[in-house]
């Protein structure tokens, strides 16, 4: 790497401008990066632009239930009857499905127990799931066809379970019996609380069912996961695969809506978007790959488990789109993005192969997949319908391997073995979106020096033409052509380019989406000179502004040459940076001057991240060794580079760390000291890091830094070895 990157070309630097650029000053300490004018002319002169602003999501939570709004509102219910009256597809198709399932009948009675087991000796959870099943069946065809003889059935199944179950017991199954039939459950009455024949006294006892019984376990799981959560630095959390949190998320989400309960809609909302665990989104789509394909979980586990968890985390997002809340949308469609991944992980073509996807090496503490699991392939379970239907037929998006997924099982099923609802051909089906949409969600990101974008594309569109400007409101050239998938990388000169993508259709060419920025070689992400000697806030000099803040026993110390550093105490002193400092960052930088007191533990110079499950970071242990880590399932799988040298206590260090497309390159006092060829977890797939530090780890147990620290700098591209020389010889 060293060698390929350190050749000559036009556009490298001198070292004139490079000590202009890399070297702080008191009045421009960014004088470097790429003329706006000309973006083909990089003399490192100009001062960068402000880079493109990172995103805040809503508020995403629940003030006041809508009823019935779980899967399906009064709207829907009105839609599938007027379709199904009118014969039409496919509606129609849905309802003949639902109609033949022996568990529509109104004819059978409840078989309630006072306690269901699931796991171990004594298992009976086969009686609950069947009656379940029935309920909801029941419920639906009653709102389809209006005859209340199955409403009258369907309250007797929910009276009967109400006045006589108490426990739910097992092993660890028994909190997969509690999320996946506690949500389903919650669905069924949902629908039945519109029927006046349901008394209000019986609906308050199947809301104290679902609420004493099912809840506490479907809570409990997701604070303690079994006993292994309850302590930040249990290694066992990776041990529950994502479907074991999500059915627990749709469990509480659901009851919370039938209980009137919004608290606990808020609680599944805040897991799923923040959790520990790998049902919450950022881990549950591991890795996001070009073209939005969004590596699942349990992807390389097998195609049975992927499937569920698709089910499941359909669910969630219609009951809490139904409840005004968007989590489909949520980080730029990430659910579309695993969705298309698993569909088309589960679709061969005439010959019985399937598509070639790109895999990211997953590590937890179940062991290492290396590829997609072949087990259980084809997977053909329901629940697309509703993530085809939402995506494609109500936004307008491009959704390839759902569509075909869909079309390849339609209508759907009855899954006997209770993991879902079933019938979505019915119950979601959608008119196709008739309106133009203009594609969506661009997104650049520099890898190996290149430009590598990737977007949404439109439900009619029969290819794209990518573009390319000096300037976000165009004009644009048109550089490219693209099918399928949806993403291009483009070889751009040094400059600063702005791209947008415009969707070719049988009705002409849309508009053109969001524009995406991007700076090569490098730009500044941040600089911290970390010597203004005064006050508590480390001044961020670089054009985003993004000032750090001391937290603890961080205070002002002896500077490396003259003037003043950042002291931390080994104590709780740190430097807490911005959120989203590497947000769209893959290829990058991040140097920075050390000075420690020497101590014990693996001492973090810097970590980005969220959790302790996700961080990018540079540690230092009490033999001097430093090392590179990036994961996103805690340290089971971190990617490292390890650097043979040793630093020396009490003496000024200059270390830096580059990633150049998957080459990793540790340095010390500007040498390159180690490096790693296979790193493919780059900042950009943590998202939006909240947990941004100098000095703290992500790990409760690890100790903090001791000594001081000068000149941090992260650079969006990386550096070549002659330029982080540069830096350590300033």
């Amino acid at each position: 790497m060293t060698a390929r990157r350190g050749s000559a070309t036009p556009h490298q630097l001198t070292r004139r401008h490079l000590m202009q650029g890399l070297v702080a000053s008191t009045t421009a300490p960014w004088l470097m990066g790429c003329s706006g004018e000309n973006p083909g002319s990089f003399d490192g002169s100009t001062l960068l632009e402000s880079p493109t602003a990172v995103a805040t999501p809503p508020t995403l939570t629940v003030s006041r239930i809508a009823h019935p709004g779980l899967l399906n509102t009064e709207a829907d219910f009105e839609r599938m009857a007027k379709m199904v009256r009118a014969n039409e597809a496919p509606w129609v198709e849905g309802w003949g499905a639902l109609a033949s399932s022996p568990y529509s009948s109104a004819g059978a009675g409840p078989r309630p127990s006072e306690e269901i087991v699931r796991g171990g000796d004594g298992s009976n959870f086969g009686v609950m799931y069947g009656d379940m099943l029935r309920t909801y069946q029941l419920a639906v065809r009653w709102k389809v066809s209006g005859d209340k003889k199955y409403a009258d059935r369907a309250v007797v199944f929910l009276n009967a379970w109400s006045s006589t179950m108490k426990r739910l017991s097992g092993n660890a199954d028994r909190f997969l019996a509690a999320g996946i039939y506690g949500y389903q459950w919650a669905c069924a009455a949902e629908i039945m609380r519109t029927y006046p024949g349901w008394e209000s006294a019986d609906v308050t006892a199947f809301q104290d069912l679902l609420y004493s019984v099912f809840y506490p376990m479907a809570s409990q799981f997701l604070v303690d996961h079994n006993g292994t959560g309850t302590r930040m630095q249990s290694p066992d959390i990776t041990n529950y695969w994502a479907n074991w949190d999500l059915c627990c998320i749709c469990a509480v989400f659901a009851i919370g809506v039938f209980c009137d309960k919004p608290a606990l809609c808020n609680e599944a909302v805040g897991y799923f978007l923040s959790g520990r665990g790998n049902g919450a989104v950022a881990h549950v789509v591991y890795v996001l790959h070009p073209g939005y394909l969004g590596q699942w979980q349990e992807s390389g586990r097998d195609q049975g488990h992927a499937s569920l968890g698709i089910s499941l985390i359909a669910s969630l997002c219609e009951m809490a789109w139904n409840q005004g809340i968007d989590l489909y949308g949520y980080w730029n469609n990430r659910v579309l993005a695993g969705a298309e991944y698993v569909a088309a992980s589960n679709l061969a073509d005439a010959n019985g192969n399937f598509p070639d996807l790109p895999y990211s090496t997953y590590r937890n503490k179940q062991g290492t997949s290396t590829m997609i699991s072949g087990g259980g392939r084809p997977s053909m379970r329901a629940g697309w319908e509703i993530l085809f239907n939402h995506y494609v037929n109500r936004k307008g998006l491009s959704a390839p391997y759902m569509a075909a997924m869909v079309a390849k099982i339609r209508p759907e099923g009855l899954d006997r073995r209770g993991d879902e609802p079933s019938f979505g051909t019915l119950t979601h089906a959608q008119s196709p979106y008739s309106g133009a949409v203009t594609p969506s969600g661009l997104t650049a990101v520099l890898h190996a020096g290149k430009v590598q974008l990737s977007w949404w594309g439109v439900h009619d569109a029969t290819s794209y033409s990518v573009k390319r400007g000096t300037s976000a409101n165009g004009p644009f050239s048109t550089i490219a052509s693209v099918t399928e998938p949806r993403t291009y990388t483009d070889a751009a000169a040094d400059g600063i380019w702005h791209y947008a993508v415009s969707a070719i259709t049988p009705h002409g060419e849309t508009d053109v989406s969001n524009a995406a920025r991007i700076a090569l070689p490098f730009e500044p992400r941040l600089f911290l000179a970390l010597n203004e000697g005064s006050g508590t806030t480390a001044q961020d000099t670089s054009p985003a502004r993004q000032h750090g803040t001391f937290k603890g026993g961080a205070a002002w110390g002896d500077g490396r040459v003259s003037g003043k550093a950042l002291q931390l105490d080994g104590t709780d002193g740190h430097l807490e940076l911005a959120e989203g400092i590497v947000t769209d960052v893959s290829d990058f930088t991040v140097g920075v001057w050390i000075n420690w007191d020497g101590g014990s533990g693996n001492l973090r110079i810097f970590d980005f991240g969220s959790s302790d499950i996700a961080y990018a970071a540079l540690i230092l242990n009490a033999s001097g060794n430093i090392r590179f880590a990036t994961t996103g399932t805690r340290y089971w799988g971190e990617q490292s580079i390890q650097a043979p040298a040793r630093i020396a206590p009490n003496t000024w260090v200059h270390v830096a760390v580059t990633l150049f497309g998957i080459v990793g390159t540790l340095y010390v006092d500007g040498f390159a000291m180690a490096t790693n060829n296979d790193i493919d977890f780059a900042p950009f797939q943590m998202g939006k890091t909240t947990q941004n530090w100098l000095g703290r780890s992500q790990y409760a147990v690890d100790p903090f830094f001791k000594g001081r620290m000068q000149d941090l700098r992260v650079y969006r591209g990386a550096l070549t070895s002659r330029q982080i020389a540069v830096l350590a010889a300033a």
